[in-house]
């Protein structure tokens, strides 16, 4: 598959094919990285900072500063506190309706025992640094005696995709189908495929996020890569290079291209429904 170095917007109405398009038409493997809106593996102590990797260079980091071992500051070791297991809260389940989270009384949501949180780096404990959104963490790690360049490469990685309000040791489990796509998103960037696949990233975000957004798919598109976007959203439709769009409908009455194009090309058509919605978009 040759790099071709463009944004492709596919888009339509609900339901007019569109996932099934893209998904059926680029095959997985070497060279494809396709992202989606599914569930992220881990357990309830899984957090961005353990997904991406991240934590690997900040228990390195704190390891050295303290001259004891880096699994200490691990959420699945020794360290962590004995009454949560390092969760930071006590689940409690209930047989006929939705179990109760509730703040260990042991480590007040800490997660690591007390004796851990006597080491300390940069002057902050490993909980402190959990609790750091990725923008604080971005410049704690990036200047000064806490500069740690690994660790800084991957908030960066995490920034560019819009993700700078999350908290590194925030529970995957409370992320949305879009915050869990960027967030695959940010751990793919490093890889060295030359097609991306996405799919609705804009879900959930807010329009100075998509703005963020959109600078990404040029960055990526500007390094080479195609990237093949399924989206509904204007902004991102007016900021592609050629647009795909399904329909006339849904169902049945969907998977047929009925526009294939520039988005100027589409506007000045205004053939389709999408077609309207994008010149009113353009026009305001």
């Amino acid at each position: 598959m040759c790099t071709l170095g463009v944004l492709v917007v596919v888009t339509g109405v609900a339901g007019s094919g569109k996932s099934s398009l893209v998904h059926g038409s680029i095959p997985a493997g070497a060279g494809v990285v396709s992202v989606d809106q599914g569930s992220i593996r881990g357990s309830r102590r899984s957090n961005p900072a353990t997904y991406t990797g991240l934590l690997d260079p900040i228990r390195n980091a704190f390891a050295k500063a303290s001259g004891v071992k880096p699994a200490l500051f691990s959420a699945n070791s020794e360290g962590v506190c004995p009454a949560c297991n390092g969760a930071g809260v006590i689940y409690t389940d209930l047989a006929m309706m939705a179990g109760v989270a509730t703040i260990c009384e042991e480590c007040e949501g800490k997660r690591f025992h007390a004796s851990v949180l006597e080491h300390h780096f940069g002057g902050r404990d490993i909980s402190e640094v959990l609790a750091m959104s990725v923008t604080e963490a971005t410049e704690f790690f990036g200047v000064g005696d806490a500069r740690t360049p690994a660790a800084h490469a991957i908030l960066a990685r995490l920034t560019d995709v819009g993700l700078g309000y999350l908290s590194l040791g925030q529970p995957l489990t409370t992320l949305s189908g879009g915050e869990r796509q960027r967030l695959k998103l940010a751990t793919h960037m490093a890889e060295k495929g030359g097609v991306y696949v996405l799919d609705e990233p804009t879900a959930g975000l807010h329009l100075a996020d998509v703005e963020q957004l959109l600078g990404l798919l040029d960055r990526l598109v500007d390094a080479g890569k195609s990237v093949i976007v399924v989206e509904h959203h204007q902004a991102v439709m007016a900021h592609a290079d050629w647009i795909i769009d399904l329909g006339p409908d849904a169902g049945h009455d969907g998977g047929r291209i009925v526009f294939e194009g520039t988005p100027a090309d589409l506007v000045a058509a205004r053939t389709t429904l999408t077609g309207e919605h994008l010149a009113a978009y353009v026009g305001s």
